[in-house]
């Protein structure tokens, strides 16, 4: 049989707080940062990204514009220019993922 004995409670589980893990860091910087921090902070990082999403919106709010207005090939083609413009946004993502990885590496 186990050997009796005085038991301490442990304390009950507080979820306002996050569970104290050693060595993690729930959050890297040490303030909480807002949407608009967020956004310059990346922007700043990888500014090719915001670029290519407003080419993007801009080619499709045209294409459909044009759509609207009867003007078939104005369409067709603002409708391929938001396909390149959203393959240089996905490429532009990875080439910072590839670039911030790398970063990590050093």
């Amino acid at each position: 049989m186990a050997a009796s004995g005085p038991v301490t409670p442990e304390p009950p589980f507080d979820p306002a707080r996050p569970p104290v893990i050693e060595g993690f860091s729930p959050t890297l910087y040490g303030d909480t940062e807002g949407f608009k921090e967020k956004f310059l902070r990346k922007t700043r990082e990888n500014p090719m990204v915001p670029i290519g999403c407003l080419g993007t919106a801009a080619a499709l709010s045209y294409g459909l514009y044009c759509f609207h207005r009867g003007q078939s090939q104005r369409s067709q083609l603002m409708m391929r220019t938001r396909i390149v413009a959203q393959g240089f946004t996905v490429a532009a993502i990875l080439m910072g993922l590839a670039a911030s990885a790398m970063k990590a590496r050093q």
